[in-house]
């Protein structure tokens, strides 16, 4: 039996997530093309290119802008007009639509889905929000990828929210429930990473005190994360995902900007894909 829809989830992680664009560039090359894509944060914020077919444009990105002073760093986070850790200005239109041009008309063209996980602050729930094919500020994916402490909350039609990751860092069950016969699902940490609860969560629910349903969602999300990756593992075995992952730590934080590292984590997700390729067309064609 075909695969009538095919998803593609993408978990975030800032700067690791350039290892799942050497992924992605992959599949293009490869022309495996999904018809769902869905993902958190970064994940999400680089997939957009995976849908718009532009081979090469986030390594770009990671190896050209991202070292500079006028994308990320924390004299960003003090300016009153940004207030977030990137110059979200820069990074969501500057480069998209001067320096180096997204593709929307192949965007817009797109057949499938192209959804972005949030977090609402007043419910501490995830929502899973449509990005716009007209949008050219990208709201949606600066929402999605609004970490707090580094972001201020995104607001889209009168809701703020924050990071998808906080309550769904891997949102594979919402592809399947929004109809996905089986989905390839790319990682930025390696299958045995298990979430612990780290001091920035205490921190970041201090901050957000006066949102209780929200800081109940930041405490919970070792828990539900770990939950998360234990049923990707049974799905796994259903053969009804197919994970794509670092065998081991990248070695870097989620604010890496050196170029080489950015190179070196692209080509591990472009090796990883070849690795895997003969059973992802396998998991593709059964």
């Amino acid at each position: 039996m075909s695969i009538k829809k095919l998803g593609l989830v993408l978990e975030g992680g800032a700067s690791r997530t350039f290892y799942s664009c050497g992924v992605m560039d992959s599949l293009l090359k490869e022309n495996i093309y999904a018809d769902y894509i869905i993902g958190t944060s970064a994940g999400i914020a680089n997939g957009v290119s995976y849908v718009s077919k532009q081979i090469g444009r986030n390594y770009v990105i990671g190896t050209k802008y991202l070292p500079t002073r006028k994308y990320q760093g924390f004299h960003h986070l003090l300016d009153r007009k940004n207030r977030s850790y990137y110059n979200l200005e820069f990074v969501f239109n500057e480069i998209p639509n001067k320096l180096l041009p997204f593709d929307y008309d192949t965007f817009s063209n797109f057949k499938g889905e192209v959804v972005a996980a949030v977090t609402n602050i007043e419910t501490g729930k995830p929502e899973y929000l449509d990005v716009s094919r007209n949008d050219r500020r990208f709201m949606v994916l600066r929402a999605s990828c609004s970490l707090p402490i580094m972001f201020q909350p995104i607001e889209i039609n009168g809701i703020k929210y924050m990071d998808g990751g906080i309550c769904d860092s891997i949102p594979v069950q919402h592809a399947l429930d929004s109809g996905c016969d089986k989905c390839i699902v790319i990682l930025t940490q390696p299958r045995d990473y298990r979430k612990q609860f780290d001091k920035s969560l205490k921190l970041s629910a201090r901050v957000f005190k006066k949102y209780p349903e929200f800081c109940k969602a930041l405490y919970s999300r070792p828990e539900n994360y770990n939950k998360c990756l234990e049923r990707i593992i049974e799905l796994e075995k259903e053969a009804k995902v197919f994970v794509i992952a670092p065998k081991r730590s990248l070695g870097i934080n989620r604010t890496e900007n050196n170029a080489e590292e950015i190179k070196r984590i692209y080509d591990l997700g472009i090796k990883d894909f070849e690795n895997s390729k003969k059973s992802l067309d396998v998991f593709l064609n059964k």
